[in-house]
């Protein structure tokens, strides 16, 4: 007969069956197999020329798929290794590599921006010019100073107030004739828009000042600081910001669509202008270009929680911290029930094209039409990657939420 002692010891061993954490679901390989038919339609409708799309799990690709064309004119077939322009999908990157420097105890989130760029040192607030009522006379624009300043984590989360750039200064279609320092220094000069951390405003030049706090900070630049910290440890080969003559022969077309029904695609010739004006600055905000292999690669390793291949990019904390809802009750995103994090946009409650997915995925799109979106409670991702203009908003386009369905939907309950 066991003593008590003896039985107490072997309570928890028994326990452990029912304590293990719960298995991730398996992939459906038929229901997969749908997602490439599916996603023709949008080819033979005329919607887009071609598309590649990835699906996978922490531990690797489920669904990797090539559809149309990369290239009408040239008859050229969309390939796995075909380059997109990703645009707003860098914002991430360039947050992840703000947390390296986290990581390293470089700076914190709650950093003033000041702190690291004294340019921003006594920024005010403008205060718009208001019309005379039946009760108070009219009001100039004035300035005054903020409640507080701005914060990293402002930057971070699009909700700094800083203003957009003078017109001329910056484009992604134009030469960016200034250093990412000068570019910088055009946003520290100028009033804030609404005091920092209280709205939630779509922030180009926001993201830009953190590729800038990235190179003061590391002393190198931040398109090499990317390469050597993110790029080249996760075997990201084709992911660049100046994609050399190679890259440029498997780059993907650029197609605009007009708003007639029965448009037709017509290729799009201002998103090659970058390429050949020899800028002198990357943009942090949305300039790299990448594949549907390398997205997989930076959608695993967050996914494992900062690691992949026995290579750490991010603590997990670091993880933890970019992709929890840092706005508060602010109202957020593109489409409903969205919040943000550092540099991701975060689903508070699943609802319309996040329907599928669970609260706390995380994800961000791109201005052609690229998706990249991460649910870790169900262990997916996945990656659309097309090249459209004219998308009345591509983080709600139903390529995007075909794709997202068909592959949540091909795990087995």
């Amino acid at each position: 007969m066991l003593s008590r002692r003896a039985f107490l010891l072997l309570i928890p061993l028994a326990l452990i069956p029912a304590l293990a954490p719960a298995q991730p679901p398996v992939a459906n390989p038929d229901k997969l197999a749908a997602i490439k038919p599916a996603m023709q339609k949008f080819v033979d409708s005329g919607d887009i020329s071609g598309a590649v799309t990835v699906v996978g799990r922490k531990d690797g690709v489920i669904a990797y798929d090539t559809i149309g064309q990369r290239d009408i004119a040239a008859k050229q077939p969309m390939t796995k290794d075909t380059l997109f322009r990703i645009a707003s999908m860098t914002k991430p990157i360039t947050a992840i590599g703000i947390m390296i420097l986290f990581d390293e105890g470089k700076l914190n989130p709650d950093d003033d921006v000041s702190k690291h760029l004294p340019e921003f040192t006594g920024q005010m607030l403008l205060i718009p010019a208001t019309p005379p009522t039946a009760t108070s006379p009219a009001m100039p624009i004035t300035l005054q100073k903020p409640k507080r300043a701005v914060k990293l984590r402002d930057l971070l989360t699009h909700t700094s107030g800083v203003a957009n750039y003078p017109v001329g200064v910056n484009d992604v279609y134009t030469k960016r004739n200034r250093t990412l320092a000068e570019t910088t220094l055009a946003t520290a000069i100028q009033p804030l828009t609404f005091e920092p951390g209280t709205k939630w405003s779509y922030s180009n030049p926001g993201m830009d000042t953190l590729g800038r706090v990235i190179e003061v900070i590391s002393g190198e630049s931040y398109e090499n600081f990317l390469k050597k910290r993110v790029f080249e440890p996760l075997g990201m080969k084709d992911t660049v910001f100046y994609p050399t003559k190679e890259q440029f022969g498997r780059l993907a077309v650029t197609y605009n669509k007009g708003k007639a029904k029965d448009a037709a695609l017509t290729a799009n010739p201002n998103t090659l202008i970058a390429l050949t004006e020899s800028p002198k600055h990357p943009i942090p905000a949305g300039g790299l270009f990448s594949t549907g292999d390398d997205l997989a690669k930076l959608y695993r390793m967050m996914l494992n929680k900062g690691e992949l291949g026995g290579k750490r990019i991010l603590s997990e904390k670091a993880v933890a911290m970019m992709t929890k809802v840092q706005t508060g009750n602010i109202k957020t995103g593109f489409v409903e029930g969205m919040g943000y994090g550092y540099g991701w946009a975060v689903v508070r409650e699943p609802k319309g094209v996040t329907g599928s997915l669970s609260a706390g995925s995380f994800g961000h799109g791109g201005a052609f039409g690229t998706q990249g979106w991460l649910d870790p409670k169900q262990d997916v991702f996945v990656v659309l990657l097309i090249q459209r203009t004219g998308l009345p908003n591509g983080d709600a386009s139903a390529m995007r939420q075909t794709l997202q369905d068909l592959a949540v939907g091909a795990l087995k309950k």
